[in-house]
């Protein structure tokens, strides 16, 4: 077993050399926490044999480490390197060394089953001027840290390099170019470097956005970018975005450096990279014409739309901008609703029901259902050539286009196959569901309407389709939406209610939307209110004789703050008639259960 091992590799590998699926032997693994609190930020190190050296310089993260399976990196496991980095660091000492970074790896035999060290390897000690640099002597002063990629191909000849020159005329920084100097992979980025270079791809751009406050006005416009090894964005401020706009195109491979790192924010920042880049006046680009780094994608973490009703919601950002609202549909026969904004609006193309790959999309949430939205650095790809695009493809055209899906945007939109669990009153207050700021808690209960609160219960709507917001009365015969900002001659009357409702444990005060409401009701919002301004008589008799009937109410227990104070706010996204012999089933099964005679 121990010819397996590629003797001599890490000594090749820390020259800086190429070599291709070298398998090595790991001795020990430490796990570094970042103190990031997310899990897939903290990186490994691990200490490797060749059988001939060892070296104790290679890193990898733990989205790379989790490839070798559940048990991890045992000691004496046998693996092959698929794809590595390694970057030169100058030390304090003036020498220099130089870390492996592992991006892919392969493991051929756990450790439990090897269960010993092949070989008597010594620590790999290279000279220091054995490392190749960058030529020239002006090296150190682009880059305190410099790597070099490898994937077992001959590097080739060096890249042809286009200096940028922005529309002012000048060029990207004087004269000064990066384009010789080796490249540092983004994922090894920290604020801790204060020079450093890369070479990435621009897989999204962002519209110019414009703020204005008491403390001045500005622009600005950001730029994701991808290599092998990661994607960061990147942000252009005030100048800066007439200098750069037009001349950062995606799909382009760019020389960068000279930016500011510092902490993404996660608020508006999507991307899997906890630093994000500030250009400033000393930022260098310079444009790379012979390497596209087609084999870059971007990285995906796709979401089931089944699973959007689990998810948080975040409020949508955007006013006055062009809107366009598309179904989306995936293949458990789930839909929901999606709203492009500006220009990604405008240059939407539906035809020919295309495969559309969603990337930063926001969650938003009304009466229970839930919708996306694009925002500022949300990226949309049609028909992507990417795996899960055919297959889904192929599913529509198969079966897909004829299914009966089920809307999760329209008010109530749990799902059908989402059932909360069946809790009473009583339950849900000793549990303290909702008490988290962070989400809202489901529940459904057989409850029984002890009190309806007439007040309010109407109100006058905007009678434009998709918008319910409150309209003002003119007193001149006109209504005006001040969502919409327009006026109109005529309105639509809609419900929203509070109720008491109480089961054999305690009961709550529950909101309800429109649609629901009507089922409480027995008649439609439109006609509830032409009754109530007919016969205010006949529209209390309604509302009284809603009083004291059963339903089975899917509810949503949230904590809001208002006025600076916390308050727990329950919701009934989906109302029905009590089915008593579903009802019934649930009881038996509970009873069984509590009996211990369930399976």
């Amino acid at each position: 077993m121990a010819s397996l091992l590629t003797r001599g590799a890490l000594g090749t590998i820390m020259q800086g050399e190429d070599i291709t699926g070298p398998v090595v032997q790991v001795l020990s693994v430490k796990k570094i926490n970042t103190g990031s609190g997310n899990p897939d930020k903290d990186r490994y190190r691990v200490f490797l044999s060749d059988g001939q050296y060892t070296v104790s310089a290679a890193m990898m993260t733990a989205p790379v480490y989790a490839k070798a399976g559940e048990k991890g990196l045992t000691k004496f496991t046998i693996m092959k390197i698929e794809r590595f980095i390694t970057s030169v660091i100058n030390n304090p000492d003036g020498r220099d060394s130089r870390v492996l970074l592992i991006l892919d790896l392969l493991v051929l035999k756990d450790g439990d089953e090897v269960n010993e060290k092949f070989g008597s390897p010594v620590p790999y000690t290279p000279d220091a001027k054995s490392i190749p640099r960058p030529n020239g002597s002006s090296a150190s002063a682009v880059s305190n840290s410099t790597a070099s990629i490898s994937n077992g191909k001959d590097s080739g000849p060096p890249h042809k390099i286009q200096k940028l020159n922005p529309t002012n005329g000048s060029t990207t920084n004087g004269n000064i170019s990066i384009a010789g100097r080796i490249t540092h992979p983004i994922s090894s980025l920290s604020p801790y470097q204060s020079k450093w270079v890369i070479k990435a791809r621009v897989i999204n751009k962002g519209e110019i956005r414009k703020w204005e406050n008491a403390k001045g006005s500005g622009q600005l416009f950001n730029f994701d970018l991808a290599d092998e090894s990661g994607e960061i964005r990147c942000t252009a401020f005030r100048d800066l975005v007439d200098k750069y706009y037009d001349m950062i195109q995606v799909d382009k491979v760019y020389y960068i450096s000279r930016c500011q790192l510092k902490p993404a924010n996660k608020q508006f920042n999507s991307l899997k990279n906890e630093y994000e880049m500030a250009m400033s006046n000393e930022t260098v680009i310079e444009e790379c014409l012979d390497d596209d780094l087609s084999k870059v994608q971007t990285q995906y973490d796709f979401v089931e739309i089944s699973k959007i009703v689990e998810l948080e919601a975040n409020q949508t950002i955007g006013n006055d901008l062009q809107t366009l609202t598309s179904g989306v549909q995936k293949d458990d026969s789930r839909k929901v609703t999606l709203t492009l904004w500006g220009a990604q609006a405008e240059n939407f193309d539906g035809s020919g029901n295309p495969v559309i790959a969603l990337k930063g999309a926001r969650i938003s949430e009304f009466g229970g259902g839930k919708t996306l939205s694009t925002i500022s650095g949300t990226l949309l790809k049609i028909n992507p050539e990417i795996t899960e695009c055919y297959q889904l493809k192929g599913w529509f055209e198969s079966d897909g286009m004829n299914a009966n899906a089920n809307d999760i945007s329209a008010r109530g939109g749990l799902g059908v196959s989402f059932t909360p669990p069946w809790m009473s009153f009583k339950q849900v207050v000793d549990q303290q569901l909702g008490s988290s700021l962070d989400k809202g808690d489901y529940y459904q209960v057989k409850g029984t309407i002890l009190l309806l609160r007439r007040e309010n219960c109407l109100y006058k709507a905007c009678p434009k389709d998709g918008c319910n917001k409150k309209v003002v009365d003119n007193d001149n015969g006109t209504y005006t939406c001040e969502k919409c900002g327009k006026s109109y001659e005529n309105f639509r009357f809609r419900l929203l209610c509070n109720m008491n409702v109480g089961d054999h444990s305690g009961n709550q005060w529950i909101s309800m939307f429109n649609d629901e409401c009507e089922k409480v009701l027995g008649l439609s919002s439109q006609a509830a209110g032409e009754l109530m301004e007919a016969n205010n008589d006949a529209f209390t008799d309604v509302i009284e004789q809603a009083q004291f009937q059963e339903f089975i109410l899917k509810c949503r227990v949230k904590m809001e703050t208002y006025n600076d104070e916390h308050r727990l706010k329950t919701v009934a996204v989906r109302v029905e008639p009590v089915n008593y012999e579903q009802y019934n089933a649930h009881l038996i099964q509970s009873i069984k259960k509590l009996a211990g005679l369930s399976r």
